[in-house]
């Protein structure tokens, strides 16, 4: 019994440190110190800032990263709130030519508690702006189709997504931005993801970021990578 008492005792104590170490480092902004401290000259011409679709895409294709300067700087489940906060150091400080934005629908999942359309729209426009201010290009890709998230029913993405790309695709026009809209290419007519590009409705598959690949590339191109 005293042995099952001093288990529990520490069971809780180690989930009471790593609450407070996600407190601490709300944005994770450590999670890619090493890698951001191991990049050269040309190994960071562009970058990927974003979440788990932005993080999978190394993963489930790699191919599209390798033997070019690309750096992946995608965490699952961030909200554009944290990416704001570690986007000097994951971004600016790399000096790519280029960042690729795709980010906003775990803000529409709440995942950060009840936001607002503008202010993600606010977020990622101002990293947008960080990265013109340096002399980077920022890209601001659409947020990808979701008709519903399967770990938080009910939140209509099918209707916000729709709205914040609209905004997304406003003000990047006035801001003289360029605008990936990788939503038109990938939804199924009802504002969901093709099935064929979606594991769950809302991450992708291999063939989804061969899609995803394929819309990218020319873009980069156009802008010297």
């Amino acid at each position: 019994m005293k042995t099952l008492t001093t288990l529990i005792v520490l069971l809780l104590l180690s989930i009471s440190m790593e609450s407070e170490s996600n407190a601490q480092d709300w944005a994770n902004l450590a999670r890619f110190t090493d890698e951001n401290q191991a990049v050269t000259p040309g190994q960071a011409e562009v970058v990927f800032m974003g979440d788990s679709i932005t993080e999978g895409w190394s993963a489930l294709y790699p191919e599209f990263f390798d033997g070019k300067p690309y750096q992946n700087r995608g965490i699952s489940g961030q909200t554009t709130g944290q990416m704001v906060l570690r986007f000097r150091q994951d971004v600016i400080d790399l000096g790519p030519k280029v960042v690729v934005i795709l980010a906003g629908t775990n803000d529409i999942a709440q995942n950060q508690g009840p936001t607002t359309l503008r202010a993600i729209a606010d977020n990622i426009i101002s990293m947008a702006e960080l990265a013109h201010a340096n002399g980077i290009v920022p890209v601001i890709a659409s947020v990808l189709p979701a008709f519903d998230y399967p770990w938080r029913p009910g939140l209509e993405p099918n209707k916000k997504i729709p709205l914040l790309n609209e905004m997304l695709r406003e003000r990047a026009l006035e801001e003289g931005f360029q605008f990936l809209d990788y939503f038109a290419a990938m939804t199924d007519g009802q504002n969901g993801l093709r099935p064929e590009l979606t594991s769950d409705g809302v991450h992708l598959t291999r063939e989804g970021y061969e899609f995803m690949s394929a819309m990218v590339e020319p873009v980069l191109t156009a802008n010297g990578n």
